[in-house]
Order: C-alpha cells, then structure tokens, then sequence
C-alpha cells in the first residue's frame, strides 16, 4: 500500500512498504533542473548536486562517502532537465542512517569555497569526458537542434564558460530559490517497518521554510534541420527525430506502444531490418522523452560512414511505413506484453519503486498503480497507434544530428537534399 502525506510546509511524503525485502530506497527529489536555468548559469543544478557530496556542517566529504560504504549502502544522485534527486538504499536495520545522511547532505552543505573550486575541475573534466563520448554526446546535439533557443535544449552538464566563472554566491542564491518545500517530495521504499522512518521524514522535513518560485513554461518550437560535427572518430552516431509527447498525454501509452514496435527492443523494425537483415550497426534504436509540457522521439545509429546513405533510406522507410500503414496486431500485442513485463519486473527492485513514486509525485502529482498502467497498455488499439503515428512521423520533417569523421556532413546533406526535407 502507498501512503502520501503533504506536510504543512507542502514537502510531500510518498511511502510504500514491501515487508518481502530486507532493503530500503529513500530518495529526496527536487523539482529543478537545467530548464530551469538560463544561459548565464546553464550547469548550475547539476554544480549543486555535485556540491552537496562535499561536506556539511556535521560530515567531511570523506565521512559522508563511508557512512553508507560501511553498512554495505548506496549514495547517489542524479540532474534531469526538471528534477534532481538525492538517494540512498541500505538494509533496513539501516534506514535511519541513510535518512539522516541524506537529510545532513540537503540541509547543512557548507559550499565551501576551496570545494567549489575543486569541484569546478571535477565537472569540467566531466565535459571533457562527455565530450570524448560521442555515443552520448550526439543526443545532446539532436536535443538542442530541434529545441534551439529552448531552456530544455540546453546540456544537463552545462558549459566550460558557466562552471569556470561561477561563484559560492550563485550557487546559494540558486539553492536557496529552488530547493523549497513545495517542489519536493521524499519517497521511500521498502521494509520501512512501521511509521518509524516516516516520522523521522516528518520531524526532519516539517520545520523547513520556503516559497515556491514561479516556473513559467514556454512551449518548444519544433526546429527541423540538420547539424553535424566533425570529430575523428571510427563511426558516424546520428539520431534523427521530431516533437514528441508531454507528460501525462492521452497518448502516452500509444506512444510506448508505437516506439517499442519501431525501435524499442530487439524484436523491433529497426533491429530487425537493420541489424539482423542487413548487418549495418551494432547499434539502433528509438526513444521517447516526455517533460512537463513537450518531449521529443528520436532514432538513434551508430555505424559506418560507408553505411550512412542507406541507413537513412531504411529508418525513412520504416518509419514511413509505419506512418501509412500502421502495425500489425501480432506487433501491438507483442508490444504490450513487453511493456507490461518491463513495468512489473521493475517493481522487483526497491530503488524503481522509490523512484516511480517520487518522478510521478512530483511531475504529475498523483501516483499510478501499476495494475492501472498496465489497464492504460491494454487499451492502446491498433488504429491509435496509427493514428499517434501519422500525427508525428509523416510529415518527414525531421531534425537531424551526427558526429563523425570528415565527411559526414556532405553525405548527409547530400542524402537529405535528394528528399523533400
């Protein structure tokens, strides 16, 4: 059973106890990230997240890192595009240390002058790899194509300029804006055994004070082009893409329907025609991202410059197919029964659970049951996903990135320019 209770300050508390497990996930979850930065301090949540590893009022970085490390615990967090979430997973014989750690870690970081500037090397030096990784880099790159000049088409990870020139006071007045009560709820999952943890969340959470900052949201405008860069590597990675869906869509469903048969698996168009049939990439595959008011679907290859011309014309191909002719019932069903399978094994996990409830408390405020999700899959018709996916593929007018060797921009402009693009 899941229980939520919002605390007078509006913290919302989201708790779901599994007495099957020995284990527990707390995670505390912040409704901010890079959309919420402008270009002057674009980087500047994932530099907070950084900053709260490096020493409270009570705990030295180095404490921090073995108080779970010595009860065979997780310490973690991660920076989206609209949230950051700080979390722990831990026996439960453990479950007040990893809150009180957690908690330490969110109220009481000192950001540091001396850590600052050492951490301002670490992330810098997370750019470089990122940039060493063109695997990753080149969502990045299709991601501030088609959404050009968008808060949410800015890197996650920021640039070299912002992490070098900011400072303790802009990281504080950043913090202090943001990490408010009303945009954050704390989830646990797990053998909680009884309110005990709960009340701690309570007492630990209930006294803070703060007012919820405006979040004004300007909705995407579909960029179609095509950008490229040049980078001595082996192979070229390129995702081509559109808009996609928001958050709680009525279509969302369809949506994960209609990516798993084009490119969601292993069983999948793409996979198939493109892999299995043809030998092309190693790797090829669809995706979706859904954010509070837009999202994007894309396809992404890695393969060899030589390959290039007909990858295109074979994702073209599908994915018009697809548009015109629909799916197979063989294919929808298949597509479910993955979907399906994927929600309920994931459920095996401590650390999923925490993370569904609080991503969706906090992004949707309301908490599905699995059971009523897989109700939603179940309904998805053929004809929807026909539908869903002539409304977003057909038109062919498509944003295009890639990183390779030289090259690579001529044969793709060259490609692209023989279509009507």
């Amino acid at each position: 059973m899941i229980e939520k209770i919002t605390l007078p300050n509006g913290v919302r508390i989201v708790a779901e106890e599994i007495p099957w497990v020995r284990s527990v996930a707390v995670g505390i979850w912040v409704h901010v990230g890079s959309r919420d930065e402008d270009e002057q301090v674009n980087g500047i949540s994932h530099f907070i997240e950084h900053m709260l590893f490096k020493g409270t009022k009570h705990r030295t970085a180095k404490q921090l890192a073995e108080a779970l490390d010595a009860v065979g615990g997780q310490l973690n967090a991660f920076t989206s595009k609209e949230y950051t979430c700080f979390y722990a997973k831990v026996l439960d014989d453990h479950g007040d240390l990893a809150i009180d750690v957690l908690s330490d870690m969110f109220f009481n970081s000192l950001f540091a002058e001396q850590d600052i500037n050492k951490e301002k090397n670490v992330v810098l030096e997370e750019i470089k790899m990122y940039e060493d990784t063109p695997d990753d880099l080149v969502h990045d790159l299709f991601t501030s194509t088609l959404l050009c000049g968008h808060p949410l088409g800015r890197p996650i990870i920021g640039t070299k300029e912002v992490i070098k020139a900011v400072d303790r006071n802009d990281l504080l007045d950043y913090y202090n804006h943001h990490y408010v009560p009303e945009q954050t709820v704390v989830a646990i999952a797990g053998s909680i055994k009884g309110q005990s943890l709960i009340n701690s969340l309570k007492e630990i959470f209930g006294s803070w004070k703060g007012a919820k900052p405006p979040r004004p949201m300007v909705h995407p405008v579909k960029n179609a082009r095509a950008v490229v860069k040049t980078k001595d590597i082996e192979q070229v990675h390129l995702c081509l893409g559109t808009l996609g869906l928001p958050l709680d869509h009525k279509d969302t469903y369809v949506l994960h329907c209609l990516n798993s048969i084009l490119g969601g698996g292993i069983s999948s168009r793409l996979f198939q025609t493109i892999r299995e049939e043809r030998g092309l990439a190693y790797s090829v595959y669809s995706y979706s991202s859904s954010y509070q008011d837009s999202g994007l679907f894309a396809v992404y290859g890695g393969l060899s410059q030589d390959n290039l011309e007909e990858f295109l014309s074979l994702v073209y191909g599908e994915i018009a197919n697809l548009a015109q002719r629909g799916v197979t019932a063989e294919e929808l069903t298949r597509s479910k029964e993955q979907l399906k399978g994927n929600l309920f094994l994931g459920l095996e996990s401590v650390s999923s659970r925490m993370s569904r409830l609080g991503k969706s408390e906090l992004c949707l405020n309301r908490i599905m049951a699995p059971e009523e999700i897989a109700e939603r899959i179940n309904e998805v018709s053929l004809s929807e996903v026909k539908r869903l996916a002539g409304e977003l593929l057909e038109s062919h007018s498509f944003t295009v990135s890639a990183i390779g060797p030289a090259g690579t921009e001529e044969k793709v402009n060259n490609w692209l320019g023989s279509r009507k693009y």
